[in-house]
C-alpha cells in the first residue's frame, strides 16, 4: 500500500474538488507518485419521446460530447498547471458516463494505489436525491480512498 505510486483524483471543477486536488498533489509530491486527474462528463440523454413523424432537431449529440471533452481536457490542463507542482508527474483523463462507476473504472485501469476525492457536504434531502459519488467510490473502490470533506452546503 505505501508508498503510493499512482494517485487518482477525480474533479468536477468545484471548490471542494479543487481542495482535494491540492491534497492529492501534495501527497503525490511527497511520495513521488504519478497523479492521474479524472473528469467525468455526464452522458447526454437521448430523445425521451419518439416523434411521429421523426423531427430533425439539428442537434448533433456526438459533436456536442466531443466539444465537452475538448473543453474538459483544456480545463484539466489549466487546473493542473495552476495547482500542481511541476515536479509531480501528472496525466489527465476525461471520460463520459456516470461519475462513480467511471471513477472506479479509471482507478482499476490505472492500478491506483489511492483515490483522493472530495465530499461536497450534501445533507438531508439533497443527499437523498442526488446520492453521493464519494460514498459510492468509498464503498466499491479497488484501493484505499482519502475523502476530503468540504463545508456543508447550505440547505435552501
Amino acid at each position: 500500500m505505501l508508498p503510493f505510486k499512482r494517485i487518482v483524483c477525480p474533479t468536477d471543477f468545484s471548490e471542494p474538488a479543487l481542495t482535494a486536488l491540492k491534497g492529492a498533489a501534495e501527497l503525490a509530491r511527497h511520495f513521488g507518485a504519478e497523479l492521474i486527474v479524472v473528469h467525468v462528463i455526464p452522458p447526454v440523454p437521448g430523445p425521451l419521446v419518439a416523434a411521429d413523424p421523426p423531427v430533425a432537431t439539428g442537434f448533433d449529440v456526438a459533436l456536442y460530447q466531443q466539444e465537452l471533452a475538448g473543453y474538459a481536457e483544456k480545463m484539466l490542463k489549466e487546473l493542473v498547471s495552476h495547482l500542481v507542482s511541476p515536479e509531480v508527474r501528472t496525466r489527465d483523463r476525461v471520460t463520459t458516463g456516470e461519475a462513480a462507476p467511471e471513477i472506479l473504472r479509471a482507478a482499476a485501469q490505472e492500478r491506483a494505489d489511492l483515490i483522493v476525492i472530495a465530499t461536497h457536504g450534501l445533507t438531508g434531502w439533497r443527499h437523498l436525491v442526488f446520492g453521493s459519488v464519494a460514498e459510492k467510490v468509498v464503498r466499491q473502490a479497488p484501493c484505499p480512498v482519502l475523502t476530503i470533506t468540504a463545508p456543508a452546503a447550505r440547505e435552501g
